[in-house]
């Protein structure tokens, strides 16, 4: 008798045979029913786009909009309209900078003056650069009823936070500048270097070398370890660092050289800056202030002096960066800056000229966008197109977002 159906190669009983065959026929029936839609790829990649930039699904009406501005081939336009949601600042910019706002590098710290500068820097397409120069600070507008700016204290902001403020909405997050509203004179100011919660991080208590170390951590992506040059003139090492640790001056000479050589004469710019606060009744900071003393070195600058009494006795913020020279000439100087100045300001323009800072920016932005480090030569490609991108816009962040977006949207 003739079989209705090819026969399996398996052994099985005639019904299994015919649940198979029936099984089968019906999946081939429905994929072959399933219409193709031209658009269903553009719209799959217009809601990863929105999904990495704004962290919550787009309405259908922005679905459609994005969906057609890729049909048309104009990727980058998706991106910015995903960006005009109000979770890409409230939520992804405040994630994606908060933790550079405290030692910790915790994402999980409050709305404060450092993040909310950093925020409307990008939201207004400023030049990032001035991020470490600018005199430049975002506070929530007046209209908004919320607690005064405070330079002792944080509740204007959390105040923001805990009444979901929408800070990619100028009227609602403003610019001003820190001169204006803390009395910094205007040259004192460097950008985030000097908001208040940078002081509270950084300025509070020790030397002020933590000012230095986390800028470089958070903006030109290197800590001071793979940095250290141990060729470097040790003149400008102040007098608390040991010359024999332990009594071993070859710890010195192999070792601690190789960073308090460059980052002395560089930590220097912030001479004149203190994090000051009563560590009796207030032993966490949150009611200090930043105190800056124009042409007074801090005596934090002074201290342990019998460490090494030869040592370098600081007498203003005078700073110079010996590491343009040696093996960290790599982190790409500006040529056309003399490498070195006085004060927090001119040291912001010295590191944030450099093709370290330029690189560090989108290496974050690629990994906060793509959910990944770079991995391959196709990502290093595409971080090295970003880079020229990023310098040939103004250094517009919000333009690296896009285009992250617009390479990690899948197909």
């Amino acid at each position: 008798m003739t079989t209705p159906f090819p026969q399996p190669v398996f052994s099985v009983s005639s019904g299994t045979r015919l649940n198979v065959f029936v099984l089968s026929t019906i999946i081939a029936a429905a994929t072959a029913s399933t219409p193709v839609f031209a658009g269903d790829q553009e719209r799959r990649q217009a809601k990863r786009i929105h999904d990495r930039l704004a962290g919550v699904p787009p309405t259908a009406a922005v679905l459609d909009t994005m969906e057609q501005y890729i049909i048309d081939g104009d990727i980058l336009s998706a991106a910015r309209a995903a960006m005009d949601h109000p979770a890409f600042y409230n939520v992804t910019l405040k994630q994606f900078v908060t933790p550079w706002t405290n030692e910790e590098q915790t994402v999980f710290a409050p709305l404060n003056d450092y993040t909310a500068t950093v925020i409307g820097l990008i939201r207004d397409d400023a030049d990032f650069r001035t991020v470490l120069y600018g005199d430049v600070l975002y506070v929530g507008a007046s209209s908004l009823d919320l607690p005064p700016y405070s330079a002792s204290g944080n509740a204007h902001y959390r105040a923001m936070e805990d009444n979901n403020i929408n800070l990619g909405d100028p009227a609602q997050l403003v610019a001003t500048t820190q001169s204006a509203v803390t009395g910094l004179p205007p040259t004192a100011t460097a950008g985030i270097m000097t908001t208040r919660a940078a002081a509270r991080a950084f300025f509070i208590d020790g030397t002020n070398r933590a000012m230095l170390r986390f800028t470089f951590i958070n903006h030109l992506c290197t800590d001071l370890e793979p940095i250290k040059d141990t060729s470097r003139p040790p003149d400008r090492i102040r007098q608390d660092v040991s010359r024999s640790p332990g009594g071993d001056s070859r710890i010195f000479l192999n070792n601690c050289i190789g960073c308090h050589a460059g980052m002395d004469p560089l930590a220097q710019a912030f001479a004149y800056y203190d994090y000051d606060y009563d560590s009796d009744t207030d032993p966490d900071g949150e009611n200090g202030r930043l105190v800056y003393s124009d042409g007074v070195v801090q005596e934090k600058y002074l201290i342990n002096a019998s460490n090494f009494k030869y040592g370098y006795a600081t007498p203003d913020d005078r700073w110079d960066n010996y590491w343009r020279a040696g093996p960290n000439a790599l982190l790409g100087w500006d040529n056309t800056l003399p490498g070195g100045g006085n004060g927090a300001k001119s040291l912001g323009i010295e590191l944030a000229h450099s093709e370290a800072f330029a690189t560090c920016q989108v290496e974050k932005v690629f990994k906060t966008v793509c959910l990944r480090s770079p991995t391959d030569s196709a990502d290093r490609s595409q971080l090295t197109a970003m880079v020229s991108s990023f310098e040939a816009n103004n250094y517009r962040l919000k333009q690296v977002f896009a285009e992250a977006a617009a390479y990690c949207m899948g197909d």
